[in-house]
């Protein structure tokens, strides 16, 4: 049974991956399934840079906004979605093209992951209402001296790595580390990949995200992020860790000017991108790099290798 064709792009944020996404859907009859884990909720549109109307109007964009303040989702849950969706677009007779800067989604989709148990959300909650109480080094220390292996992999600050590793451990009595040690679910099946990273010049990234976040402030973020915390979401919610809540909550306080939120939100993003071009350098062997400015690279070109690899099983 012949397989059927997924296109996928990784990169750090700001890298013109969405864009060069949208482009490969428009000039082949394709659909854009998303693969980030901040713009798979439905609140901080703007924050998360999540594609807007114009770009939806485009092409089909799928796993947008799709989940609430109560829900969570994990990369094996992602990758569930993400098989169904491409499933869906294939028997439209689409290309999926797979986008987004979650690399522990884009490998679990393509290389499968670690066998984890799912944990039940009462032993979350009870960790996180201790979290509160007592800090992430209460935590880590404590996890230390149950599971040690684990412990020296995790920086004690952390808090949601500690959360999780000691959910494991008390759920199922066995360590993290332990966990990922062993067999692997297989790869996604029925499906072969072609693989792009946008990997462009560093200081280019770093001016893009600089700007990006200025437009954010801008276009609205701040009341965003007003009104997500107007709901009182729930501490382990995954958008409180989004880059540039932060310094938008110090702002809103009045710990920080508009100066200092500006400037805080830039410095974060520019660490964001840095660590999550090191991920895509190691984690990831692509098919095709693109190492240049978004302006400066040739569609045609990747068009080309994406039209040969159509024709290639």
């Amino acid at each position: 049974m012949n397989r059927k064709p997924v296109i996928v792009i990784g990169g750090p944020t700001a890298s013109g991956k969405s864009s060069i996404a949208l482009q490969i859907a428009k000039r082949f009859n394709g659909a854009v399934v998303n693969a980030d884990s901040m713009q798979i909720y439905r609140d901080l549109q703007i924050l998360t840079a999540r594609p807007d109307a114009d770009s939806v109007n485009q092409a089909p964009h799928h796993l947008y906004g799709i989940l609430g303040t109560n829900e969570r989702c994990s990369a094996g849950q992602w990758r569930d979605h993400a098989m169904r969706k491409i499933a869906e677009i294939g028997d439209e007779g689409l290309l999926p093209v797979v986008v987004g800067g979650t690399g522990l989604y884009l490998r679990a989709l393509m290389t499968g992951l670690h066998r984890m148990p799912a944990v039940p959300d009462a032993v979350r909650a009870a960790l996180n209402a201790r979290l509160n109480e007592q800090g992430a080094a209460s935590l880590h220390a404590e996890l230390t001296a149950s599971d040690p292996e684990s412990a020296r992999a995790i920086n004690p600050a952390d808090s949601q790595r500690v959360v999780r590793a000691l959910e494991v451990l008390l759920h199922t009595g066995r360590g993290l580390k332990r966990w990922q040690s062993e067999e692997s679910e297989e790869a996604s099946s029925g499906v072969r990949f072609l693989t792009l990273v946008t990997l462009p010049p560093r200081e280019y990234l770093y001016d893009v995200a600089n700007v990006r976040f200025d437009r954010m402030i801008a276009g609205g973020a701040i009341d965003e992020v007003e009104r997500l915390f107007s709901l009182n979401p729930p501490d382990d919610f995954p958008l409180r860790k989004a880059v540039g809540v932060q310094p938008i909550r110090s702002y809103l306080a009045g710990e920080i000017d508009i100066d200092g939120l500006k400037e805080t939100g830039r410095r974060d993003t520019r660490r964001y991108a840095k660590r999550q071009m090191t991920w895509f350098r190691h984690q990831i062997i692509p098919d095709y790099v693109l190492q240049t400015k978004y302006s400066e690279i040739k569609l045609e070109k990747i068009f080309s290798q994406i039209s040969t690899f159509l024709l290639t099983e």
